[in-house]
């Protein structure tokens, strides 16, 4: 399995950093220092190894350095068994403001972001996601979905089909244009595409519930159950695709007239929720503790670690903000075991470096100041 990590990041007019230029040769990395000094915005960086827009969801343009050039560059080298891979994303200043992102492999123009699929995984879990159990179920759907992207690559293009011909078909109904030719080609699309979106969330579902389970006596983090609503109704899922697909484009076509009075689809993957819960105590995470839901959240995210390595033969890389300070001490060594045993590399951050000093002569520890951005 290949080994996948980090060895160098260089940044231009990337958030506050003018010019950055960063090795690593350990497999953990500790980025701390102040509040406001920069150490999110490498993690950031480090996110756009992975298709989307990185950890915070910004603009490309957010990312650009106030009082820079208008663009930027972030540009690693991600090295494996297989040797060295150079991953640029760089953003060019236009006269009409920032383009997307450009995105080269090795000095070649990437058709694809997903190209970056096929180099390595890069997973993530900062504080934004502490209310993902209380939030709303988007945040949900997108962290579920960024979930079965890092083992099953087709479905951000899936995702993406779907949404595009289901924005297609609300505007046609909203303009009352009943073309039923044109209506039944976007809802046979729809239907395709959709099924094999639930059908892919539902595997990946069961495969991580299946890996809690196994080390639910073991982890020193509570074990999570998980429950997945599919966002159709009256749609067998465990029987053929091909009929499924049938039964979903059916009930596209006769919920037309209800749809349009809706102003939107009301049934599909776009509807779809997970709900977790706190196995031990029996209860929904809504329910649970903030620090409750913050180890049953790290231990959802370790044991999809686990479950990319198994799957997709990719040791994933890590990326933890401020996760170390929310833990009590033994829960912390506990973080810290778990990721060694895993053999990933991981980038943390923290105010304190003391709370990394289980890790002292593991890591690459180093201090971020806000003179790094000036």
């Amino acid at each position: 399995m290949p080994s996948t990590r980090v060895e160098r990041l260089r940044l231009g007019d990337f958030r506050n950093y003018p010019t950055l230029d960063l090795s690593f040769d350990s497999g953990f990395v500790v980025f701390f220092g102040d509040n406001g000094a920069g150490k999110t915005n490498l993690l950031e960086a480090l996110s756009l190894l992975s298709p989307g827009r990185g950890i915070r969801r910004a603009t490309y343009g957010e990312m650009a350095r106030k009082g820079g050039s208008g663009g930027f560059f972030a540009r690693a080298a991600v090295v494996s068994n297989d040797g060295e891979v150079l991953v640029e994303s760089r953003l060019h200043p236009t006269a009409d403001g920032p383009a997307s992102r450009a995105l080269r492999i090795d000095e070649t123009a990437a058709k694809t972001a997903d190209e970056l699929l096929d180099i390595c995984r890069v997973l993530w879990l900062t504080p934004a996601m502490d209310g993902l159990f209380t939030g709303p179920g988007a945040d949900r759907r997108r962290f579920l979905d960024r979930m079965v992207l890092a083992i099953d690559p087709a479905h951000g293009r899936r995702a993406s089909d779907y949404e595009r011909a289901m924005r297609s078909r609300n505007r046609l109904l909203s303009e009352d244009r009943m073309d039923d030719a044109w209506l039944s080609g976007l809802e046979a699309q729809m239907a395709e595409l959709g099924v094999a979106m639930a059908i892919a969330r539902t595997e990946l579902a069961d495969m991580l519930a299946t890996k809690i389970a196994a080390a639910a006596d073991a982890s020193p983090f509570p074990a999570a159950r998980l429950s997945l609503q599919s966002g159709f109704e009256d749609v067998d899922l465990a029987g053929p695709a091909v009929d499924a697909e049938e039964a979903v484009r059916l009930g596209l076509k006769r919920s037309r007239s209800l749809d349009r009075a809706a102003g939107r689809t009301r049934e599909g993957p776009h509807r779809a929720d997970l709900s977790v819960f706190f196995a031990a105590k029996d209860m929904p995470a809504a329910l649970a503790s903030t620090g409750e839901q913050k180890a049953l959240l790290i231990g959802l995210v370790l044991a999809h670690a686990q479950l990319v390595a198994q799957v997709s033969g990719f040791r994933p890389i890590l990326l933890l903000d401020e996760v170390a300070a929310h833990l009590d001490p033994g829960r912390r060594q506990a973080l810290f075991d778990l990721v060694s045993t895993l053999g990933v590399q991981a980038f943390m951050t923290g105010t304190d470096e003391a709370l990394f000093e289980a890790l002292e002569g593991r890591a690459n520890m180093i201090p971020i100041g806000r003179a790094s951005g000036e």
